[in-house]
Formats: C-alpha cells, sequence, structure tokens
C-alpha cells in the first residue's frame, strides 16, 4: 500500500515554510539580541543558515554583531577563535554534522587548544535530518567533542532550556558545544527553565530503573517512563543535559538507588552520553548493569525522522519496551 503525503507527516521533515515552525530557534535568538542589549559582546555568526536556525532573528535586532560566512564552516571557527581573541563572545552555528565533523580540526586547535569563549551551535543532531541521509544526521558528535580537552558539552532538551544555559554560561571564559535539534522540539521546561552546567536535573528517583536521557531524548524518555510506571514499575529519570563536564554524583547516587540504569541518546551508542556514563561506573566499581540505548554503531537508513525514531526505538513506546526488555533480563 502506498503511503500518502499525511502518511509521511512532512511537518516531521519540510525545510518549507520552518520559520514559524521552529519555536525553540525563534527563543534562541531572542535570548542572543537580549544579552548583547544588555551589554555583553556577543556576536553571532553562521555558514549559510540563518533562515534554517533562526538567526536571522538577531540578525534584525543587531545587524552590526551578525556575520554570515557562507558556505565556509571551518573559516568561520576559526573567525570566531579570532574574534574572542578580541574580548568578543561569539556564538556560531551550522548543522551539527557540520560543525562537528568537518570543522573538527579547527575546533579542537583554533578554540580548544586555545581556551577560547567560542559558543558552538551544532544544530538538527542525530537523525534529525531524515531524509538528507549520511552526509547529514550526527550520529558522532558527542563523542568527538567530549574526546577533545577544554571542551564543554551541552545538549538542552528544548528551547527555554537552551536559552537558561544561554544566560547561565554567558561568563564563562571556555568553550562550549551546544547540542540542539530541528527547533521544532516539545518543550519540557516552559520559561521557568533553570540551568546549571554540570549539573544534571533528576525529574524522579526510581528503584527497579533509572534511565538517563539527553537532549531530544529527554521528552519521549519522561513520557515512557510515565508508561512504565503506570505498568507498577518504579522508574527514575535523569536529563543529563551536561555530557561535559559529566555529573558523576547524579549517576552514583542513581546507581545506588537502581537495580538498572540505562541511558537515553539520539546518538551512537559509542562514545556519547552511555559511554561517558559506562565510564563513571566502572571507575568507581560500581556493580550496577547498564545498557546504552540509542543508535547500534550503524548508519542510519533515510526516512522522515518520526519513522526513524520509532524504527530505531527511539520515542516514547520504543524507550518503554527497550526499557522493559533490560528489566526482565535481570528478572528473578
Amino acid at each position: 500500500m502506498s503511503k500518502t503525503k499525511a502518511d509521511l507527516q512532512p511537518e516531521s521533515w519540510s525545510y518549507t515554510d520552518t520559520l514559524d515552525k521552529a519555536p525553540s530557534f525563534a527563543i534562541i535568538s531572542q535570548t542572543l539580541a537580549d544579552l548583547a542589549d544588555e551589554g555583553h559582546p556577543i556576536v553571532v555568526g553562521t555558514a549559510d543558515l540563518k533562515y534554517s536556525n533562526g538567526l536571522f532573528r538577531f540578525e534584525e535586532r543587531h545587524p552590526d554583531r551578525f556575520f554570515q560566512f557562507g558556505i565556509s564552516e571551518q573559516n568561520m571557527i576559526s573567525a570566531a577563535a579570532g574574534m574572542a581573541s578580541t574580548g568578543l563572545k561569539p556564538h556560531v552555528a551550522t548543522f551539527a554534522s557540520f560543525m562537528a565533523l568537518l570543522a573538527c580540526e579547527q575546533i579542537r586547535t583554533d578554540i580548544a587548544y586555545t581556551m577560547m569563549p567560542v559558543r558552538l551551535i551544532g544544530t538538527h543532531t542525530g537523525i534529525a535530518f531524515g531524509f538528507y541521509g549520511t552526509s547529514h544526521h550526527a550520529t558522532e558528535d558527542l563523542a568527538i567533542m567530549r574526546s577533545l580537552a577544554d571542551m564543554n558539552v551541552v545538549a538542552p532538551a528544548d528551547g527555554p532550556q537552551f536559552a537558561a544555559a544561554l544566560r547561565a554560561v554567558v561568563d564563562l571564559e571556555e568553550p562550549i558545544y551546544f547540542r540542539i535539534g530541528r527547533g521544532r522540539d516539545p518543550e519540557v521546561y516552559g520559561a521557568d527553565a533553570t540551568f546549571e552546567l554540570g549539573k544534571a536535573i533528576v525529574h524522579e528517583a526510581g528503584t527497579d530503573i533509572t534511565l538517563i536521557a539527553t537532549g531530544s531524548m529527554v521528552y519521549p524518555t519522561l513520557e515512557a517512563a510515565k508508561a512504565l510506571r503506570a505498568e507498577g514499575l518504579s522508574v527514575g529519570v535523569i536529563d543529563m543535559h551536561t555530557i561535559k563536564p559529566l555529573d558523576a554524583e547524579a549517576i552514583l547516587k542513581a546507581a545506588g538507588n537502581s537495580k538498572l540504569i540505562m541511558t537515553v541518546e539520539e546518538h551512537n551508542v559509542l562514545g556519547g552520553l552511555g559511554g561517558a556514563v559506562a565510564e563513571v561506573l566502572s571507575e568507581n566499581g560500581t556493580p550496577v548493569p547498564l545498557h546504552r540505548h540509542g543508535i547500534k554503531d550503524t548508519y542510519v537508513i533515510v526516512g522522515p525522522p518520526t519513522h526513524l525514531y520509532k524504527h530505531y526505538g527511539l520515542d516514547a513506546d520504543g524507550i518503554a519496551v527497550e526499557a522493559k526488555t533490560f528489566i526482565s533480563k535481570f528478572a528473578k
């Protein structure tokens, strides 16, 4: 049976008419423009993507602080380092696959090594690009960025949390990689969002299993936890918005209270959140089983994002099934 246009849910992948359908990007631009109004030396750059990431709104308010680099991501990174060396606070954005992979050398040598306070904003992370394929999917960026010395790595759950993060770290004299989605992410926190670098948000403690999620996976994980609790399970949920520096204390506390730990990320299970949590548990000799849920070390197929999330078990139903399967392995 052929699929209709409606079946494919074009709103989940079409990039036409996106300007009014990406509220997170509007929040980000507004926050950066407000910070500039408040006297912070904010400058913003993008690589030919001011409409795709909504930064045209910042340009409208501060045209003298906005830089369009064209399709030249590596040059943008090096230029941002130069700006930072003069006392400015550059915030530069492009698709995460181009930011973390294409410009990795410039990020390491020009920004991380020199400890320049540049904010690197990788958008459309994970498998959010759907039909655009492996060249545009970003399932390796967490592993790459957290392996760079002196690089902070943050994956906000929604636009309001990202806005709170931008404010919280505005004076931090260190580089940060921000990993965000398509700008249409379901809202988790709302206008009262708070953020503290390196301090996870514990939504609830659980004794059967604790789900540790990051970024785009926080919302579906919270929904999965509701379903699991409805079946009588005690389920904890942690929003590990900061991958580096990692909140080891929150991980170890959860491991002390829960029989099982499961990480959830829109990323390869190797090297990302799951790998970081595994390092903490093993280095502390914590005898709790860990399951890493995400992309199973493979290149992602092509399709609408909504279908891909379902295919890889990264929607609420898939996360709940994965958790129950994990629990069943250790049931006595």
